[in-house]
């Protein structure tokens, strides 16, 4: 691997019809780094 993120978004935007789920999210995940990211139900997601 290199020396860049192992992950990196930038202005996501996910929608659900009319609701925004995600606004513009940024977001850079270097490798060997763990990120979690927790929603209003408590669902979570990793990378």
């Amino acid at each position: 691997m290199g020396d860049g993120p192992a992950i990196e978004l930038t202005g996501l935007t996910k929608r659900y019809g009319p609701v925004v789920g995600v606004d513009r999210l940024s977001l850079t995940v270097r490798p060997g780094e763990v990120f979690g990211f927790l929603g209003p139900n408590g669902a979570t997601r990793a990378a």
